[in-house]
């Protein structure tokens, strides 16, 4: 849930208030600052939480902004110069913080985190809609049940840095996209990126449903690649051992994500002892269906089988399944998050780690980072280790430390000038997280110290569990 903290004075506060009264989800949390008590509202809610103090102290506005991780500020004033003092207190306590204002001084702010509704044109685009012949977006269209909506892409939503065509939409369509205000040419290659706007039309159900996980940010992985987890074995190639261990890190992920079903797909089976194994772990388990392969169909034909009836979202292999050609190549075109499981045990994981490299892969997969985390529970701890300076990740972090308030999660950054490979194998019971590139899959020579790409030498380690995600690659 989002901490939104809502500062109001004046005409137009205590209506201000009503609305957001009766607009409450309950997917919000709220501080509210006020002068008068003319505003408080009858009905209490949970999710409230009232301040009467004057919004131009900058040490009361201080205590309250320090209590919480706010994910952004809407601020009402009756006068031009508190709304001014309000907003200079709040950038020097926290100068990234997301601010709303309403707006009728004509007020010159050039500020990328301050959002200006002028109130003067707000009144006049309403009145100007009451008038005959002049039309009204989105609205008395159709069945009038609402079958179109405007949806914006939050910052940390899982549809972030999604292809269009990667994303399932049964029952609903995205039929227009605006960037920066401009129309942008629809494909199934479109990438969403935050604060883009979408057009959306289908049954009005659905539409509520698709609006609300776009805008959570927060416990969806695998979505939106998929519902399902998806554990591959191959009994042939794998020991007893680690047939064993694989399932139980399945059943342990199983209960950890928020996904709806695990499908366990296993192929050349061996021993009556291992398939028993197997069926024993899950029984009386409706959330998993185990689907036997007993005529050696190869990786790529019960792949597109699978993914056909299945709706996969995660892909779940142990470390010598990466080194099949067939495999490795079918992996690339899937699209989909994968899961190298590692020597260490997953139910042991305490830190989910990322080795920043390139800005604009580990940019792509930051929200899946958070979301993870935050359903496993584990802290997120971000090595921003480069010796050699190759590039400035300063805005990658700032990125972070922004994605981290919208998740109310802290992250700990390890910065220094050391080898970040010597660093990485000093962790214990992590999860890495990585972007998956073609490069991971190409054939290397076997001398390791020619290599400095961190992902591909954190790629070929055995000994964590790594978590690598789909990213658009120039």
């Amino acid at each position: 849930m989002k901490k939104i903290l809502v500062i109001l004075d004046g005409i137009v506060a205590k209506n201000l208030m009503q609305r957001i009264v009766e607009t409450n989800t309950g997917e919000n949390y709220y501080d509210i600052i006020y002068v008068n008590d003319a505003i408080i509202p009858e009905q209490k809610l949970s999710n409230f939480t009232f301040y009467k103090f004057d919004p131009t102290s900058k040490s009361k506005l201080a205590m309250v902004l320090d209590k919480n991780i706010h994910y952004e500020v809407l601020i009402v004033l009756n006068s031009k110069d508190d709304m001014l003092s309000v907003i200079s207190n709040i950038k020097s306590h926290k100068h990234n913080l997301q601010m709303n204002i309403l707006d009728y001084w004509n007020l010159e702010l050039e500020d990328p985190y301050v959002n200006v509704y002028k109130g003067i044109e707000v009144l006049a685009n309403g009145m100007v809609e009451r008038l005959p012949n002049i039309p009204v977006i989105a609205q008395n269209i159709g069945l009038k049940h609402g079958e179109i909506m405007e949806i914006r892409i939050p910052f940390g939503s899982s549809y972030a840095y999604r292809y269009i065509g990667s994303i399932e939409q049964k029952d609903w369509r995205i039929f227009a996209l605006y960037r920066n205000e401009k129309l942008q040419d629809l494909k199934p290659s479109s990438i969403l990126k935050p604060n883009d706007i979408i057009l959306v039309i289908g049954e009005p159900k659905v539409l509520m449903q698709v609006y609300s996980a776009m805008g959570k940010t927060r416990g969806q992985f695998p979505m939106p690649f998929g519902h399902n987890i998806y554990l591959y074995l191959d009994l042939f190639l794998m020991k007893k051992a680690r047939i064993e261990k694989a399932v139980y890190e399945a059943k342990h992920l199983n209960s950890k994500l928020k996904n709806t079903k695990l499908v366990i797909r296993i192929t050349r089976p061996t021993t009556v002892g291992i398939m028993d194994m197997i069926k024993s772990k899950f029984k009386d388990d409706d959330s998993v269906i185990i689907e036997i392969d007993y005529h050696n169909l190869g990786f790529r034909r019960i792949r597109k089988m699978d993914f056909k009836k299945f709706d996969i979202g995660m892909i779940m292999l142990t470390g010598e399944m990466f080194k099949i050609k067939e495999i490795s190549t079918e992996l690339m075109e899937l699209k989909v998050p994968l899961f190298k499981l590692g020597l260490e045990p997953v139910g042991a994981t305490k830190n989910t780690l990322i080795l920043l490299n390139d800005t604009k892969s580990y940019e792509q997969i930051s929200p899946i980072v958070f979301d993870v985390s935050s359903q496993l529970k584990t802290k997120t701890k971000i090595f921003d280790i480069d010796p050699i300076a190759q590039e400035d990740k300063s805005k990658l972090l700032d990125h972070f430390e922004n994605l981290s308030k919208i998740f109310s999660q802290k992250i700990e950054v390890v910065s220094c000038d050391k080898n970040p490979i010597r660093e990485l194998k000093k962790e214990e019971n992590i999860l890495q997280i990585l972007p998956l590139k073609k490069s991971m899959f190409n054939k290397r020579f076997s001398w390791s110290f020619l290599y400095t790409n961190s992902d591909l030498i954190s790629f070929d380690m055995a000994k964590y569990n790594q978590l690598l995600i789909p990213v658009i690659e120039d």
